[in-house]
């Protein structure tokens, strides 16, 4: 593993050098932008922990609690802005043959940077999914005129479309995933724990398969022992410096790859 030592020539080159780029995200993209990470005492609603009303049972027991919390989330959302991790990563996409963005987060933040195809691990809360036909919807009003919703053609309870603790993830998201990170030479870990699995799996995943990983937090986590390169600092300041010197680099003589031929894969 490489010191956190600032985005160096060699990293900038390994990065210009790839065409295939996975770039995997998580709460602490978001954090940057304002949104809460709803954990620890910080993270309480009311009386309430996520962990105890991000569940089915929860959701069973009083839905109009569940989606009264989901509304508040939402309108939080709703008045934060993507921030220059996000912008960057979405101007990283011009530059590859192969660019593929997987997210921990749900609240459609890269969407709105311009992203245009990001693979939701964890789903959306702009998404709701029918409890009896599981259909899914968008519902992307806020604040919701309705709480809880029901479902548009049959009538029935919506539930928002995020993985709850205890579900697993959706297995074409998953799948999809996994085959982004078995195949890429080079992956972005960018503001996650590396602790929720099976996400946490997909830098070691990539590593194994031979591509360069190079992880972006502020502080080490479990896989910054394993990853070719851990950068220590805030998302907003050093993603948009890797995405300039990678696409200056990239449009160079030598460059990897033409912006104008790019292909999205996710």
């Amino acid at each position: 593993m490489e010191p956190a030592s600032g985005v160096t020539k060699r990293l900038v080159e390994r990065l210009s050098k790839a065409t295939d780029l996975a770039v995997l995200t998580g709460a602490g993209v978001s954090q940057e932008s304002g949104v809460p990470t709803f954990r620890g005492e910080e993270g309480l609603w009311k009386q309430y922990r996520a962990e105890e009303l991000a569940t089915w049972r929860a959701f069973e027991g009083d839905p109009g609690l569940v989606w009264s919390w989901y509304d508040y989330r939402r309108q939080l959302v709703s008045d934060t802005e993507p921030n220059p991790a996000h912008t960057a990563i979405a101007e990283l996409e011009k530059g590859y043959p192969h660019f593929s963005l997987i997210t921990q987060n749900t609240d459609g933040l890269h969407d709105r940077a311009g992203s245009s195809a990001p693979i939701e691990l964890h789903g959306s809360i702009w998404r709701a999914r029918c409890t009896a036909e599981q259909t899914v919807c968008d519902l992307l009003e806020s604040p919701l005129p309705d709480v809880p919703p029901h479902c548009p053609t049959c009538g029935a309870l919506l539930r928002p479309d995020v993985v709850w603790y205890g579900e697993p993830l959706p297995m074409d998201a998953y799948e999809h995933s996994h085959q982004i990170a078995s195949r890429c030479d080079a992956m972005l870990v960018i503001g996650t724990s590396a602790v929720v699995h099976p996400a946490a799996s997909l830098p070691l995943v990539a590593k194994h398969n031979g591509a360069f990983v190079v992880e972006v937090n502020t502080a080490y986590t479990a896989i910054s022992a394993l990853v070719d390169a851990t950068l220590l600092g805030m998302a907003g300041d050093l993603v948009p410096e890797i995405a300039r010197r990678v696409l200056e680099a990239v449009g160079s003589p030598g460059g990897a790859t033409n912006p104008v031929s790019r292909t999205a894969s996710a």
